[in-house]
């Protein structure tokens, strides 16, 4: 038995399990989210933090064609020296080698390729330690949230795309004799065979705040389908990318197929690559993560490529009524201050009636509403050893700038305060900022404002809220819609409204489930409906436009019998 063989046969019963939780919806992951000794080992999380403290200012080592610069200018936002530095390889090199090696990995069909796929991320998991260390010091999250985001939870959104994308090629027959009866006549008669093909190079641009989550679905998506991947890293977060890299190239190589299918051409700030690359006429598939205006030019740019994207968007909540307003506060203070609002899901615009809501306890006005949340925020993050690792770390210096900028842009309800981190005293912590405006200011909260910013929006009554929350949704996008209500018509109004602006919509969260959080095998991440993203993760249609099927015919004799 080959050695590419026995990985599909190791993790079959993995990928059958995962097939059949796609189908269901229902929980299941095969990848633990606590970082516990008890679950990976009582030396793993020591050995972890060794690993990763082993790759700092020293180059990292990957196959690649020949290389043509190093590059390297990572800086952790907890404020800890990195220097890591990578090989940038030459890119006409990189793309021939891969060309060489496609039609060996095609040839090898769905189940080698899915095999050594889940092998990877197995592999990945076994080392979710060591990644959360590189996830947290090059994108700010705290080192739980890093560890379940960058580790197994992006493990999980890989593994969907493989079950997703390998049952849509195992519903393709590999042969069939096809027969078509002729009355008195002979029969017409036929053997098809069916190849599935990759379409060529897929290239992943990888954000800065979630390197792994965002990126392994396309990575995934499209090796499993034929696909040679190039990941684009974003300079700023280069290490998690690189360490997935490895562990695919290593696993890659062991099955007996060239490394290269898996690479990485890393770049600079000053020097940015992605534009040539996404261009590059060998680059059929595209994944991007990031601002709509890259995400546009990439969409309207790179007509050679299919592309996925997802870019920015203004996430709401609508504030109706509550049977109590507790729950929600709590609920909202976490959302709000999760990874300082860096994630694509936090919420941005909170439309409430000027005019109060009703609570089971009685009328509250809209101040009141404002002072019990900015009130929840501020309780949390006056407890700094517990606030700093929820708020994370500010991954941009372009953010902090950004919550600074913002401060005048309505009635500070919660002012963004700084907070010293108790084992990192130079990292960039910021709690969340709280702005009141006015309806009729659409041009203040209507976009994108990335960071732990939110605006409350006094609204003239709640179907002025949806009104307005139309609007915003459907010219600048959204990937999540929250509302809370004790009237079942306004939620039957706002499920209403998501299906219009194509939107995923939370009702009533005052629990343990955030609308910031997205779970593999039954969410979908974006519908790709409105202009937040032109794709979802993970639907059929994510994975099935990333091959064809070609087939070959040719007539065989029949007789009248058969």
């Amino acid at each position: 038995m080959s050695k590419a063989q026995a990985f599909f046969d190791a993790h079959s019963n993995t990928l059958q399990q995962a097939v059949a939780a796609n189908r269901s919806r229902e929980f299941w992951s095969p990848y633990p989210e606590a970082p516990s000794g008890r679950l990976y080992g009582e030396n793993a999380s020591a050995e972890g933090r060794a690993r990763f403290e082993s790759y700092l200012g020293k180059p990292f080592e990957l196959a690649c064609a020949e290389v043509t610069a190093e590059v390297g200018e990572e800086a952790s936002p907890y404020g800890i020296a990195l220097g890591v530095r990578y090989a940038q390889p030459d890119t006409e090199a990189l793309v021939a080698r891969m060309q060489g090696a496609m039609s060996v990995w095609r040839d090898a069909g769905p189940d080698i390729r899915a095999g050594i796929c889940l092998e990877i991320l197995d592999r990945l998991n076994k080392r979710s330690f060591e990644m959360a260390h590189a996830v947290m010091h090059t994108t700010g999250q705290g080192f739980v949230m890093a560890f379940q985001a960058g580790g197994p939870h992006a493990q999980d959104r890989g593994l969907e795309a493989v079950a997703r994308a390998w049952s849509a090629m195992k519903e393709v027959p590999q042969r069939a004799l096809w027969v078509k009866p002729q009355g008195k006549n002979p029969p017409l008669a036929q053997e098809k065979r069916f190849h599935i093909v990759p379409r060529g190079i897929g290239l992943v641009v990888a954000c800065a705040t979630f390197p792994t989550w965002n990126t392994y679905p396309g990575l995934f998506a499209s090796l499993v389908t034929g696909n040679p991947v190039i990941v684009k890293p974003h300079p700023g977060a280069v290490l998690p990318v690189a360490i997935s890299v490895q562990v695919a190239q290593q696993v890659l190589a062991e099955a007996g197929f060239d490394p290269s299918l898996v690479s990485m051409v890393p770049d600079s700030q000053a020097a940015p690559v992605t534009r040539k690359l996404a261009q590059h006429p060998a680059v059929r598939l595209i994944d991007f993560t990031g601002s709509s205006a890259f995400g546009n030019w990439l969409e309207d740019n790179c007509r050679q490529a299919e592309v996925f994207t997802e870019k920015a968007g203004v996430n709401t909540v609508i504030i109706d009524s509550v049977e109590s307003l507790k729950p929600v506060v709590r609920n909202l203070t976490t959302s709000l201050s999760l990874y300082s609002g860096q994630m694509c899901t936090t919420p941005q615009a909170i439309y409430i009636p000027r005019d109060g809501i009703e609570t089971a306890d009685g009328h509250l006005s809209f101040d009141e509403v404002a002072e019990a949340l900015a009130a929840g925020i501020a309780k949390f993050t006056a407890n700094t050893e517990v606030a700093v690792n929820v708020l994370g770390a500010i991954q941009s210096r372009d953010t902090l700038a950004r919550i600074d900028a913002c401060g005048g842009l309505g009635e500070v309800v919660l002012e963004s305060r700084a907070l010293e981190h108790p084992d990192f005293p130079n990292a960039r912590i910021r709690t969340p900022l709280l702005l009141k405006v006015e309806g009729a200011d659409i041009d203040v909260y209507g976009e994108e404002r990335f960071g732990p910013i939110s605006f409350l929006i006094a609204t003239d009554s709640t179907d002025h809220s949806f009104e307005l929350a139309r609007r915003v949704i459907g010219d600048r996008g959204a990937i999540t819609l929250g509302v809370y209500s004790i009237r079942d018509a306004v939620l039957e109004r706002a499920e209403a409204l998501a299906l219009d602006v194509k939107v995923a919509l939370s009702c009533n969260l005052g629990g343990g489930i955030l609308v910031n959080q997205s779970a593999a095998f039954s969410d979908f991440h974006a519908t790709g409906g409105n202009p937040a993203a032109n794709a979802s993760l993970t639907d059929a249609a994510f994975v099935s436009r990333r091959f064809l099927v070609v087939q070959n015919r040719r007539d065989v004799p029949v007789t009248q019998e058969g």
